[in-house]
């Protein structure tokens, strides 16, 4: 069993950045890849980042890829999403999730399916 807890959501205005952090507890000493996904209101869950257990796999989907930064530290069982240039377009509940530990799911996937754990959410709301 994994645990996910987010942090570091918040109000911004438009141009401005925000690093979301993810902390998980439980199986850590496991291998999984972990993702980012967010949810605004009326629209489906949509895919944000993915980075693999190592780190060397990452995912980004057009929409975000050059703006937002996926990473994580496993010796402090935590994963981040450094977001720049923000837009009112990335205002959503944003969902830490991982890969359940198992083999194969080391790797990075924008698959929301491939995903077993997810956290509460954090709120990131981008207006002027």
């Amino acid at each position: 069993q994994v645990q996910l807890v987010e942090s570091g959501g918040g109000l911004v205005q438009p141009g401005d950045s925000l690093r979301l952090s993810c902390i998980s507890s439980g199986r850590t000493d496991e291998s999984y890849g972990m993702g980012w996904f967010r949810q605004a209101p009326g629209k489906e869950r949509e895919f944000v980042a993915a980075i693999s257990w190592l780190g060397s796999e990452q995912l980004y989907p057009d929409s975000v890829k050059g703006r937002f930064t996926i990473s994580r530290d496993n010796a402090k069982n935590t994963m981040f999403l450094q977001m720049n240039s923000l837009t009112p377009h990335d205002t959503a509940v944003y969902y830490c999730a991982a890969r359940s530990p198992a083999p194969g799911n080391y790797r990075a996937s924008a698959d929301a399916y491939d995903y077993e754990y997810w956290g509460q959410g954090t709120q990131v709301t981008v207006s002027s």
